[in-house]
């Protein structure tokens, strides 16, 4: 693409004092400027002003010429400097596009598709300076990849996540604070004041009520009670005693 300083694609013009009051009818003047490094003194342009003679005569000259090729206003003008042959047959050049009264050249195709391949060259030759970095080799084994590396960030990056994660679940099952717990108990203080237990006497167990006395005094049964006893007669037989001999 040649030096940056001679190429016209990395530099931009403009005028601060022309810019409020651009219009399609000035465009051409503040373009032809003589301070824009974009214009080119020897074209027809500066002959017909010179001569002082409407823009209509370029038509009938030959040569080097800037015209007005597109307006959108009020931002955008596209001029085009192309070199006239005949009344009816031009060559393009190339083109100028004035965006918010800043100049800038229009890519041609060749600039536009050399950056592009000059960038994926780009890329690619660092893809395959990292993959040459994993390759191995060794005469008893061959070639093979080795990403330790690779591999032992991805694991510092999940025992990371495993870390946020379950410092995120402590926080969520951290129990209530002690202001809370206060809070809470000053409630319960309040409802136990306003709505108080009520005491109840409950019956000791001995004691019986009239009914049920009633109820066992009539279903008592007599339960006679007989002792037998042996006659004083019979007794039992004495205990043989061993004899000494």
């Amino acid at each position: 693409m040649g030096d940056s300083k001679d190429n016209l694609l990395w530099i931009s013009w403009h005028d601060s004092a022309w810019i409020p009051i651009l219009n399609p009818t000035n465009v051409m003047d503040y373009f032809q400027s003589t301070t824009n490094p974009f214009y080119d003194r020897t074209c027809n342009n500066e002959i017909v002003k010179m001569q002082r003679l409407n823009m209509e005569h370029l038509s009938s000259l030959t040569g080097l010429e800037y015209m007005l090729l597109h307006v959108q206003e009020p931002i955008l003008y596209v001029i085009r400097k192309q070199h006239r042959h005949s009344a009816s047959a031009v060559t393009p050049l190339a083109d100028f596009y004035i965006i918010a009264g800043v100049v800038y050249q229009a890519p041609d195709l060749g600039s536009v598709i050399n950056s592009r391949i000059s960038t994926t060259v780009n890329h690619l030759q660092g893809a395959f300076d990292e993959a040459r970095t994993y390759s191995r080799y060794h005469p008893s084994k061959g070639y093979w990849w080795e990403f330790k590396e690779t591999e032992s960030k991805d694991l510092e990056d999940e025992n990371k996540k495993l870390q946020k994660k379950s410092s995120k679940e402590k926080v969520k099952e951290e129990s209530s604070s002690a202001f809370q717990r206060h809070r809470v108990n000053i409630l319960l203080a309040d409802l136990a004041k306003k709505f108080p237990l009520k005491s109840t006497l409950f019956p000791a167990s001995n004691a019986q009520l009239p009914e049920q006395r009633i109820l066992v005094e009539d279903n008592k049964v007599e339960v006679k009670v007989e002792v037998k006893t042996e006659p004083q007669g019979h007794r039992p037989p004495p205990e043989k005693k061993p004899r000494l001999g």
